[in-house]
C-alpha cells in the first residue's frame, strides 16, 4: 500500500473536516488526555452507527476552520475552544443520548507518577498481604499500620491523593502494590454545539421542569417589582385587577351601591350566622370523636377564594 504524501494528506484531512462540520450541525468538542489508541478504537467501535469520531492536530483544526469561515461564519466560536488534546464528536441524534454512549467509555487505569489526580483517592484500612519488610515505605507516606500475622495491615482509611493533585511517585508505587487502580479515563466533553451556538455540557442537564420553575420565579419578580412601582405590566394586571375589586367592595360595603361582586360581602355582614351553617357539622363530628378535617380544609378554602376573589394569578 503506497502511503500518500503529508500536503496529499492534509488536503484531504481539511477536505474531511469541512465535509463533517456542512454535514452535521450538532458536535461535541472532547478532551482525550490519558487515552490509548486501543480504548480509541473501543470508542469509536461503540459510536459508530450514532455519531462520527475526528482527531487532529489544533493547528490543522484551526487552518481548516477558518478556511470555512465564508460558507459558516458561525464555525468561528468553536476556535477558542481548539486548544490543549482535543477532538470532534459529529452527530445528527439527541444531544443527550449521545453524550452518555461518549461518558459510558471509560476504563480503569493505574496511578501514574507525575499524572494529575481527576478524583480523590482514599486507602481503606485493609491487610495489605505485604510482608514486614515493606513497614519503612508505608512510614514514609504517613500510614499508620500494625503487623497482623506476618503482613502489614493499614489500621485506618487514608486519604492518599488529593483531586487536581500531581501524583507522587510514593503514592503510585504503594497503588500499585495493593493493585488498585483508582482512575477511569475516557473522553471527557469541554463544550457542546449546536448550529452555531457553543455552550457548556451542563446545560444538557437542564429538564423542562426546571425552565417552568425559572419562568414562573420570574414572573412572580416582575409582578412584584411591577405592583411596588405601580407600572402595570401583563404579570402585575391580574393582581391590580383583584385589588382594585376588593377596593370596590369595600366601598360598596360602606355605601348602598350593590353589584354582583359586593352581593356576597354584604349578605356576609347582614347574618353572618349563614355562613356558620358549614360549620355545624364538623363541631357535630368533634363531639363524637370523628375528625373535623375536611371540614376545616373546605373552610380555609372558601376563605382563600373570598381572599382572591376567585382569581387566580393567570385566570
Amino acid at each position: 500500500m503506497v502511503r500518500e504524501d503529508k500536503s496529499t494528506w492534509k488536503a484531504n484531512y481539511f477536505l474531511k473536516l469541512t465535509q463533517l462540520l456542512d454535514e452535521y450541525p450538532k458536535c461535541f468538542i472532547v478532551g482525550v488526555d490519558n487515552v490509548g489508541s486501543k480504548q480509541m478504537q473501543q470508542i469509536r467501535h461503540s459510536l459508530r452507527e450514532d455519531a462520527v469520531l475526528l482527531m487532529g492536530k489544533n493547528t490543522m483544526i484551526r487552518k481548516a476552520i477558518r478556511g470555512h469561515l465564508e460558507n459558516n461564519p458561525s464555525l468561528e466560536k468553536l476556535l477558542p475552544h481548539i486548544k490543549s488534546n482535543v477532538g470532534f464528536v459529529f452527530t445528527n441524534l439527541e444531544l443527550v443520548d449521545v453524550r452518555d454512549k461518549i461518558l459510558d467509555n471509560k476504563v480503569s487505569a493505574p496511578a501514574r507518577a507525575g499524572a494529575i489526580a481527576p478524583i480523590d483517592v482514599f486507602i481503606p484500612a485493609q491487610n495489605t498481604g505485604l510482608g514486614p519488610e515493606k513497614t519503612s515505605f508505608f512510614q514514609a507516606l504517613s500510614i499508620p499500620t500494625k503487623i497482623s500475622k506476618g503482613t502489614i495491615e493499614i489500621i485506618n482509611e487514608i486519604h492518599l491523593i488529593k483531586k487536581d493533585e500531581k501524583v507522587g511517585a510514593s503514592e503510585a508505587t504503594l497503588l500499585n502494590m495493593l493493585n488498585i487502580s483508582p482512575f477511569t479515563y475516557g473522553l471527557i466533553i469541554r463544550q457542546v454545539y449546536d448550529s452555531g451556538t457553543v455552550f457548556d455540557p451542563a446545560i444538557l442537564d437542564i429538564t423542562p421542569e426546571d425552565l417552568r420553575s425559572k419562568f414562573l420565579a420570574g414572573v412572580r419578580n416582575v409582578a412584584a417589582v411591577s405592583l411596588s412601582i405601580g407600572y402595570p405590566t401583563m404579570a402585575s394586571a391580574p393582581h391590580s385587577i383583584v385589588n382594585g375589586l376588593k377596593n370596590l367592595i369595600a366601598v360598596a360595603v360602606e355605601t348602598d351601591i350593590n353589584f354582583a361582586a359586593a352581593d356576597r360581602a354584604k349578605e356576609y355582614l347582614k347574618d353572618p350566622s349563614k355562613f356558620a351553617v358549614a360549620a355545624a357539622p364538623a363541631a357535630a363530628a368533634a363531639a363524637k370523636g370523628g375528625s373535623p378535617k375536611k371540614e376545616e380544609k373546605k373552610e380555609e378554602s372558601e376563605e382563600e377564594e373570598d381572599d382572591d376573589m376567585g382569581f387566580g394569578l393567570f385566570d
